[in-house]
């Protein structure tokens, strides 16, 4: 079976790669969760992320944004000691931040997925990549979206970090054609 040459033989990225990676997600609470995970991975790989996808839930509360925003600076220091997630204290003070900024864009669009979607007019863009050095590290959509969050407040979204949200929640299918995930998500399994 082929599968996307990013891969590596890891199991959890591979579980990852088959079973979620370019699936459309249109759940706010999951894509709250993918943005400010995406944000923590900045400089670092995705699977370093992966791994620690569990803690970070246990960590962040949740993922609540109403929690999230309210943390105090004790709150923020205990997560300074966590060993089980990215001990940065900007990338921790920015998940603060990015809740209240979630927070405002429920207020202004009346959920996430409605604004988060709509660099994409609601439908994934399905492309055709051959191979691994096509796929762009950015796009058009990417940069309006890195754009539009940082308007409305967001840190650690620029670009790069959009256009890998957008191919990890299936915005995009960025699944090369030769990966067998590629059709399979055309085909919504």
């Amino acid at each position: 079976m082929k599968r996307c040459d990013w891969l590596t033989d890891d199991e959890v990225y591979i579980a990852y790669h088959d079973k979620e990676w370019g699936v459309p997600g249109y759940d706010g609470k999951m894509l709250f969760e993918m943005i400010i995970l995406e944000g923590a991975q900045a400089g670092l790989s995705w699977l370093t992320i992966l791994k620690r996808r569990e803690t970070y839930r246990k960590a962040y509360d949740g993922f609540d944004p109403l929690k999230m925003s309210r943390w105090t600076d004790v709150k923020i220091n205990r997560l300074l000691e966590n060993s089980g997630i990215i001990r940065n204290r900007r990338k921790i003070e920015a998940a603060k931040t990015n809740a209240a900024a979630y927070l405002n864009i429920l207020q202004e669009f009346g959920n996430f997925e409605t604004f988060i979607w709509s660099f994409v007019n609601g439908r994934p863009i399905v492309n055709a990549w051959k191979s691994l050095n096509e796929i762009p590290s950015e796009t058009k959509e990417s940069r309006l979206m890195s754009r539009e969050l940082k308007l409305r407040g967001f840190k650690f979204v620029g670009p790069t970090i959009c256009y890998a949200f957008m191919q990890a929640v299936g915005m995009v299918n960025d699944h090369t054609i030769d990966c067998f995930r590629h059709q399979a998500i055309q085909e919504g399994k």
